[in-house]
């Protein structure tokens, strides 16, 4: 009996440890409401339309920067690498999306740093500061990338599932976001009463408008009336990277599984 005693003391020792660790996820409380506005593929509009808005109410911002194929030296469609570095001197975040826009299940780890190596050098090149954040394309995930994206030093990492990131139960390599488009207002202002209780509402957004992708399109219109509602709500609007002040994502990924199993739809 005495045996059973101890094992159960120290089994409940354990869990109440790895409790008070996952508490301390956080550096501080998250008491504002905070969104994460992250902008894939590096379309035109990025540079033309979506930053002179940002920059209007202050807000911050991610850009996941890929070559996209087939198109991205058509300048009509796309950023070119001199914009880019224009949106990284106004003050905003350039992440990695992988070179080509392919999902890291579909490619060996050696290509996968191949992919993310390139974005890294022609950041560098720009003399653009390294990505510290990434954004899986197509939400295509599997474990190999976290492990090397983890190694490479990387904080955070943005996936789908159309929920709020919870820093005590999210691992910081699946950060969940909402998809916006042109057909889901009710949906993404829905999203925003999310940013409660410790909890961040990221979003995943494409051209504004997108020419070559309308089925991710986001009018212009509809997009400055989302940075007026939360400009006018007092709503926190940073870049992912920006986290890093809220929540230590090195201990949380020591202290959380990463879990695949978790319904990341688009």
């Amino acid at each position: 009996m005495t045996l059973i005693r101890n094992k159960i003391l120290l089994l409940f020792l354990a869990l109440s440890l790895f409790d008070q660790g996952s508490a301390k996820l956080p550096k501080t409380k998250l008491n504002e409401k905070i969104v994460v506005l992250t902008f894939d593929d590096a379309t035109a509009s990025q540079y033309s339309v979506v930053a002179p808005l940002l920059k209007k109410f202050g807000f911050g911002a991610t850009f996941f920067i890929c070559e996209f194929p087939p198109n991205f030296a058509d300048t009509s469609k796309y950023m070119n690498w001199r914009q880019i570095k224009q949106l990284d001197l106004m003050g905003f975040e350039i992440a990695n999306h992988t070179r080509d826009h392919k999902g890291p299940s579909k490619l060996t780890a050696r290509q996968f740093r191949e992919e993310l190596e390139y974005i890294e050098h022609k950041c560098d090149s720009m003399k653009i500061s390294r990505p510290v954040t990434f954004a899986y394309p197509g939400y295509d995930l599997n474990i190999q990338a976290i492990d090397i994206l983890k190694a490479k030093g990387y904080l955070f990492a943005r996936a789908g599932g159309a929920r709020p990131y919870d820093p005590l139960t999210d691992h910081p390599m699946l950060v969940p976001s909402w998809a916006m488009n042109s057909e889901d207002k009710a949906l993404i202002m829905e999203s925003f009463g999310e940013a409660k209780e410790g909890k961040v509402v990221v979003l995943t957004i494409h051209g504004v408008p997108d020419i070559e992708h309308p089925w991710v399109n986001t009018p212009p219109e509809l997009f400055n009336s989302y940075l007026q509602y939360l400009s006018d709500n007092h709503f926190k609007v940073i870049a992912l990277k920006d986290l890093s002040k809220y929540v230590d994502s090195k201990k949380a990924m020591e202290q959380i599984v990463p879990d695949l199993s978790r319904k990341l739809k688009n």
